[in-house]
């Protein structure tokens, strides 16, 4: 396990959205199309955030699909409501909320894109965050109106994005690398999802997805290779079972946390944000 982390600061958003007082930076986890392992990778980023000492919060966003109540093993949780405002869950110390709470879990979300929007502000906004040093947000898959919207409208510093090796996967992934650039919203890095898969009778090592795509993404947009997950099987397991996979798998805990720390490496050249000072700066004469 790495040192401890302290010092997080707040570094600055898009031009004309007001930052939330005591979230200091939300990283965005996307991905262009569903399957890629993005809401998994969500769930153990915040996990191994928290691991090097950050205080967390993990917003599920992804209202259509989500899967944040099945990784935390909370599908029956209802989230108390206090002063208008929902109350997270706290577990493996880090705050959690997923539309998913507020529904039954076989309740389709048949809503229209304002509503769904409607609805994540209520989860971001009227939600009794504590102080956070990074909010991670499981983003809805895809460029869609959801997504654009949330880009517009929402204070995020920047994002993650997630993919899988072979050619149909990145073809989407560069879109939607291209709409956050094209939105002012910087990428932090790629993480490539299911890049080797590892034969658990003789261990023979096989790309059952290709190779080199997340090596191809990151060098044609200028972007940092955060990590390469294999397709094992305790990932799998322990998504489904609602464990951390650091208690399921040394290693590749590992390999997040090493993820966690480039990310907020990236995170720390970005410009910093020193709104919050203003008022509190005296002028001698």
């Amino acid at each position: 396990m790495s040192s401890k982390i302290t010092g997080i600061i707040p570094h600055k958003v898009r031009t004309g959205i007001t930052r939330i007082s005591n979230i200091k930076n939300i990283i965005a986890v996307t991905s262009g199309k569903g399957g890629v392992g993005k809401s998994t990778t969500a769930f153990n980023l915040a996990i191994a955030l928290k691991g090097l000492g950050l205080k967390v919060g993990l917003l599920d966003a992804d209202i259509y699909g989500p899967s944040v109540p099945t990784l935390v093993a909370e599908k029956s949780f209802k989230p108390e409501v206090m002063d208008n405002c929902f109350l997270p869950l706290n577990k493996y110390g880090i705050e959690i909320l997923s539309f998913g709470f507020l529904i039954d879990e076989k309740q389709p979300a048949i809503w229209r894109g304002a509503i769904v929007v409607k609805a994540l502000n209520q989860l971001l906004y009227d939600t009794k965050w504590s102080d956070l040093d990074v909010m991670i947000i499981d983003m809805p898959p895809g460029t869609g109106d959801i997504a654009l919207t949330m880009c517009q409208k929402m204070p995020i510093t920047g994002v993650i994005t997630v993919t899988t090796p072979q050619d149909v996967a990145l073809v989407d992934v560069m879109k939607s690398i291209a709409m956050y650039k094209k939105m002012d919203i910087p990428c932090l890095g790629v993480i490539e999802n299911m890049s080797m898969h590892t034969c658990s009778n003789c261990g023979h090592l096989e790309p059952i997805f290709g190779t080199l795509g997340g090596d191809k993404l990151a060098s044609e947009f200028g972007l940092d290779l955060l990590a390469k997950l294999p397709l094992d099987m305790s990932i799998r397991e322990s998504g489904d079972n609602g464990v951390p996979l650091v208690t399921i798998n040394a290693e590749i805990a590992k390999i997040y946390e090493e993820a966690a720390q480039k990310m907020l490496d990236n995170l720390a050249k970005l410009p910093k944000d020193f709104s919050a000072m203003i008022g509190k700066v005296s002028v001698v004469k």
